[in-house]
């Protein structure tokens, strides 16, 4: 099978005349498509702004270092939390479990909304938010901030970690792919 991003015969895939393309010249919906088969770990970051608690959903986590314990994940330009995050010195990551799917789309809407419900928060000692029931978490201190693109690469030294052990969910996390939220199922054997 060919190549063919623009392919007209593909109802799904826009003509090269309405589609807008990237500065590399592929098809900007061409590449939210393939990147959108690709699953992805749902984590929801908080912390404090210094006016209150800022949060949202970011599905580009990754581990990238033992020693030191250093995590990171991405966060665009125009997100309504990109002025907290940058001005934060620490911050949470929650890994969500299956269950936690209305934390995930709690915290892709409106700011105003995602802390509302008090019932589902608490503060640390260290004073970031922490949303309760998330069976793994992390607190990290902000060691990098880096733009990439219309994005910025937040590198985080893990100082504290959350894992509920006894929570049944805690084998099973949240997943995101193509547009819908999934439960991992194992193979077969």
């Amino acid at each position: 099978m060919t190549d063919t991003p623009n392919d007209i015969s593909n109802p799904t895939t826009p003509d090269a005349t309405t589609a807008p393309e990237l500065s590399t010249g592929i098809c900007a919906a061409d590449y939210r498509a393939a990147l959108g088969r690709h699953p992805a770990g749902v984590t929801v970051v908080t912390l404090d702004s210094g006016t209150g608690p800022v949060g949202f959903t970011a599905t580009s986590f990754s581990s990238l270092s033992l020693e030191p314990p250093l995590v990171s994940f991405n966060i665009a330009e125009t997100s309504s939390s990109i002025t907290a995050l940058k001005a934060a010195k620490s911050l949470v990551i929650h890994l969500l479990g299956e269950h936690q799917q209305h934390l995930a789309q709690r915290f892709a809407r409106s700011a105003d909304q995602r802390f509302a419900d008090q019932s589902l928060w608490a503060v640390l000692d260290t004073g970031e938010p922490v949303l309760h029931g998330t069976p793994s978490w992390m607190r990290v201190t902000v060691d990098q901030l880096i733009p990439v693109g219309d994005h910025t690469l937040v590198v985080g030294l893990v100082t504290r970690v959350h894992a509920d052990e006894d929570d049944d969910s805690a084998a099973a996390p949240l997943l995101y792919h193509e547009g819908k939220y999934y439960r991992p199922i194992p193979l077969g054997q």
